[in-house]
């Protein structure tokens, strides 16, 4: 993949940028959120300009404010798609979907990788201020969602913190179920070479053949708060790449609203870069990404197609961020919750969270402990003895 000589990703490391002004979100640095790995900023334009549906508020603990947010949540969304297709017939049939998408309150973002809660401070005491406000929104479901659990990308401060929210959920009457996987890659290597020798042969010989396109594509890499994105129609077509994504996705939960993809990138601080990729001058996709704690992270891609399929657009940006990482002496590539076969398959690991969820009525609280085990989409995928139509290791899946 041939840089641009505009803009190398050699001269990231002088075009960053540091927030001059105190956020109003409190940053892991100063000790008052655990869980922080993206920047401040990035959780304040999330406030600002949710996605679309929510409603963004905070939830406040002592002299702290947790980010929460309100939307009507379709509980098919993570369901184990074998029973989607089993039930989607028929309660489309019978009109039962609207019963579905109840109102919920979910604590934490969308844009944080795990749930953030104040680093001092009583759990429990900050668990029964989430019920008090589920209470007074009259919510039929409180999840806390992506809970870490042992997470390498953590502190051990933060995980030892994250235990003890878990066990305090459970006292609390939560269902604790698993949840999405976190991709994940420990930058110790030295060479994409010696990266691919991880992998089986059949898999390097797959890999191989498809960065046979690199050559074909162009990389720039624009860093947040850069004078082209004042260029409104340059923002808008990279938000219509991001929506091309959003669209073929099997899972819909958050759409990101065009306000909030543009104050990303207008803003100085945060520590981004926007990776843009082209084919013969034309954009074909994106890569939104951020650095920090050390970390490379993966927040946001938009694709053209085909032509990105015909391109291997989603493997070339692959190996650019990981050959990035090993330029720049970064200590993990963090690649996101989405498609975890297919990022295994390229070489990630994995590390899971849990979503603490809590049923106001009774009943229905009752009938989760039975049924939470089909809800639990990615968990059900990676362990065989929930998934027995799994065969060999992830990286041996087509």
């Amino acid at each position: 993949m041939s840089q641009s000589s505009g803009s190398s990703a050699d001269g990231f490391e002088t075009d960053r940028r540091v927030a001059s002004s105190r956020s109003t979100l409190a940053t892991e640095a100063d000790g008052t959120y655990f869980n922080l790995l993206e920047p401040s900023s990035l959780v304040e334009a999330f406030i600002k300009d949710p996605p679309v549906g929510f409603t963004t508020l905070g939830i406040r603990s002592s002299d702290r404010v947790t980010p929460a947010f309100l939307t009507s949540f379709d509980l098919m969304t993570t369901l184990d798609p074998a029973v989607k297709r089993v039930l989607n017939p028929t309660l489309n049939s019978l009109g039962l979907g609207r019963f579905l998408k109840p109102r919920t309150l979910f604590v934490g973002t969308t844009v944080s990788e795990y749930l953030l809660y104040p680093s001092l401070g009583d759990s429990g005491a900050w668990i029964m201020d989430c019920l008090k406000q589920a209470e007074a929104e009259d919510v039929s479901f409180l999840i806390l969602k992506d809970m870490p659990s042992n997470s390498p990308l953590l502190t051990p401060d933060e995980n030892k913190k994250a235990d003890d929210v878990r066990d305090q959920c459970r006292r609390a009457g939560f269902q604790v179920l698993a949840g999405q996987a976190l991709a994940y890659v420990p930058i110790d290597f030295g060479s994409i070479d010696e990266y691919l020798q991880r992998l089986s042969s059949s898999r390097r010989k797959d890999i191989r053949r498809k960065l046979r396109k690199r050559s074909e594509v162009e990389v720039e890499a624009i860093p947040l708060g850069n004078s082209v994105f004042s260029d409104e129609a340059f923002v808008l077509r990279l938000f219509d790449l991001y929506l091309n994504v959003y669209r073929q996705s099997e899972i819909h939960f958050d759409q990101l609203s065009f306000p909030f993809l543009a104050s990303v990138l207008r803003r100085c601080e945060g520590e981004g870069m926007v990776f843009v990729y082209r084919h013969r001058g034309k954009i074909i996709g994106f890569n939104l990404c951020f650095i920090h704690r050390n970390n490379l992270i993966d927040k946001t891609i938009g694709l053209v197609y085909p032509d990105a399929r015909d391109l291997n657009l989603y493997f070339l940006s692959w190996f650019f961020n990981l050959e990035y990482a090993i330029r720049h002496g970064l200590k993990y590539y963090i690649a996101g919750w989405t498609d975890p076969e297919v990022k295994v398959s390229l070489g990630a690991k994995l590390s899971f969270t849990q979503h603490a969820v809590y049923l106001r009525n009774p009943v229905l609280r009752a009938g989760l402990r039975r049924l939470k085990r089909f809800f639990e989409m990615d968990q059900n995928w990676a362990d065989p003895r929930r998934n027995r139509s799994r065969k060999g290791s992830p990286e041996e899946t087509p």
